[in-house]
């Protein structure tokens, strides 16, 4: 194929870059179109965008900051009460001037330190033999520490063996043996598990929980569970 003149050649490429133009023209001309046709909407959106960004940076500046401010204070009020004995102003719930852990809880309950006064509502509230209230209020509790909510779990238990629902705490037993990476906390809601298995006659339950021990927590046992061992062959 013969190849093109120079003028043939420069004339090509001049049609080339016209065509490329008028296309980029179109694209404009398509896009201008579309943003007018939709320049409403797109702001509406925009803005909606632009104020949810600016509204959550103003909700953390504004409310959680302060927040947690009131919910620390309140929180070590009734902490305060609780170290002196003062159980029932710890407790509060009874009047905005003393929240207590109570109030602390309905007022900051989306907050940590809201959860954590749920927990010690809930343990106060055992302390007085209301457990389906001390239930409720501990169950409201939650955090990214293992051993806490193993502690969580084993009071709930503590809870439902009060309402003589011994089965559930076996259960919630078994999740508090198993909530925590900590070796005595291991051990401890595993023998306690252990104990009421063999109280509710349930003995190969009993068993596997006192094996556990006996494999990996003597340390902590003196040689307990081998006592136990024997005990669910008899019991």
């Amino acid at each position: 194929m013969a190849k093109l003149g120079k003028n043939a050649q420069n004339e090509q490429e001049g049609k080339e870059t016209v065509e490329f133009f008028k296309d980029l023209d179109r694209e404009a001309l398509n896009t201008e179109r579309f943003l007018e046709k939709y320049s409403k909407p797109l702001s509406i959106v925009f803005g909606a965008l632009v104020l949810g960004v600016l509204g959550f940076f103003a909700y953390k500046q504004f409310v959680v900051v302060p927040q947690n401010a009131e919910a620390v204070k309140s929180f070590l009020a009734a902490q305060k009460n609780l170290t002196e004995g003062k159980d029932k102003e710890a407790l509060g719930g009874k009047s905005a001037a003393n929240p207590g852990f109570l109030g602390t809880y309905n007022e900051f309950s989306s907050t940590d330190i809201g959860k954590l006064s749920a927990y010690n509502a809930g343990l106060l509230k055992f302390k007085e033999g209301k457990f389906q209230e001390a239930f409720d209020l501990l169950d409201k509790f939650s955090s990214d520490n293992k051993t806490l909510m193993a502690m969580k779990f084993g009071a709930m238990a503590d809870a439902k063996s009060g309402l003589n629902k011994n089965d559930e705490a076996l259960s919630l037993l078994d999740k508090a043996a198993t909530a925590s990476d900590d070796p005595y906390t291991i051990y401890y809601f595993t023998r306690k598990a252990g104990i009421l298995a063999l109280g509710l006659k349930k003995n190969a339950d009993a068993k596997k929980y006192f094996a556990t021990i006996d494999e990996k927590y003597q340390d902590y046992d003196n040689g307990m569970s081998d006592s136990y061992i024997e005990m669910t062959k008899y019991y």
